[in-house]
């Protein structure tokens, strides 16, 4: 299993985590989930259900073995009248977080995910009604460790990012859903019609939503990586072909700031399926080619960190530079600093990682190799130029 650290957490987790779908499809399985889990070094896991019998049989589970895994729990996820339900209500949601504890036998939760908030209105109703300073007291009292927010809409995600209320951020992330822009409507992310109508590209909101959680150090967690199970079917895929589950993965982790893909496997086969991951070779890991030839969609221009560009002739690791340039730029933008403004300013994190690279963009050759190989079109050598500006060599 590979690990990576979670945002400033220090929480180091498996890059592999267990979803929901794991415990609430069949509450029986809980027990050989995280067997599964805890033989293949899987130690995070996601669970957004009130329901009561998937909460107990997840807590008998996990019985003598709770510190071997992260909980990420939701904080305003409800059981009312025998079905799920999304409150906004701070009783509803204290009695909620309450009968987690006691149903997972454990006194703390890891991450207290505050639960889906797609809207700008309901986000400020859930500051309006204290479940933001609730989610604060719970995490001094050391009930929970961290404060996250499950969400869909990466322009609510921004804002609740840049208004420094969170910790950790569950949000969908895929190559499809990539390509469209913030909505308060999730159910757009299923819609055939919003992939119709010609070629798409990479949304801005989401990148700047990603390159600022790395700026930030706001720790990813992901969901949706495989759309429900559609991008592994050409004839459900908006982008009209499929991928594996290995790539959908992959492309996953290649954003900034994602620490671990939830698998929302609902039998011990697919969750085998993405712990396959770790062992993959890096041609099945590789998503570039496959992107590159979808019919229906297009990442034209936009780096995606996938190193087809290299082997460099000044051995310049380019998918790095490109990632450090990126995140100074969108640290500047999310500060509403403009280029070429007395105020723009290089973050000492990205000044430090691009200075402990071996080679920098002021040794480019321009010799364009590089753009030969890249898969999107990118103008690397552009890039390079913008870099050596940026950094100062």
């Amino acid at each position: 299993m590979e690990y990576r650290k979670l945002g400033n957490t220090g929480l180091d987790v498996s890059v592999i985590a267990l979803g929901c779908e794991a415990f609430v499809e069949d509450n029986s399985n809980a027990k050989t989930f995280l067997d599964m889990a805890e033989e293949a070094g899987v130690n995070y896991f996601d669970l957004f259900s009130p329901d009561p019998a998937a909460r107990s049989a997840l807590g008998e589970a996990l019985k003598g073995r709770r510190e071997k895994f992260i909980i990420q729990s939701h904080i305003s996820s409800v059981w009312k009248n025998g079905q799920y339900e999304r409150s906004r209500n701070l009783d509803d949601v204290k009695a909620a977080f309450e009968d987690s504890l006691e149903r997972l036998g454990t006194d703390y939760i890891d991450v207290g995910m505050i639960h889906y908030c797609d809207a700008d209105s309901d986000w400020d109703t859930i500051k309006a009604n204290g479940i933001v300073d609730y989610a604060k007291q719970l995490k001094a009292e050391g009930r929970i460790h961290h404060i996250g927010l499950s969400s869909h809409n990466p322009k609510v995600a921004i804002r609740a990012i840049e208004e420094g209320d969170i910790e950790v951020l569950m949000f969908s992330i895929n190559p499809c859903y990539d390509m469209l822009p913030g909505t308060e409507n999730v159910d757009d992310l299923w819609a055939d019609e919003v992939y119709e109508g010609g070629y798409l590209n990479m949304d801005p909101d989401r990148k700047m939503l990603y390159e600022l959680c790395e700026a930030k150090g706001v720790g990813i967690t992901v969901m949706k990586a495989f759309a429900g199970g559609d991008l592994l079917s050409a004839e459900m895929s908006p982008a009209g072909a499929s991928l594996t589950p290995v790539q959908c993965i992959s492309y996953c982790l290649s954003r900034p700031a994602v620490a671990t893909v939830c698998s929302g496997a609902r039998n011990a086969e697919q969750l085998a399926q993405s712990i396959a991951y770790c062992e993959a070779t890096a041609e099945e890991r590789d998503y570039a080619e496959a992107f590159a030839n979808f019919p229906k969609v297009s990442w034209s221009g936009h780096c995606m960190y996938c190193t087809h560009c290299h082997p460099c002739p000044a051995e310049i690791n380019i998918a790095d530079v490109t990632k450090f340039l990126n995140l100074v730029v969108a640290h500047n933008v999310s500060n509403g600093i403009e280029e070429g403004s007395p105020e723009f300013r290089v973050p000492d994190t990205e000044r430090g990682h691009y200075a402990a690279l071996e080679h920098h963009a002021s040794e480019c050759l321009q010799c364009g190799m590089c753009e030969t190989r890249c898969p999107f079109d990118v103008k690397i050598r552009e890039n390079m130029k913008h870099a050596e500006k940026v950094f100062g060599f």
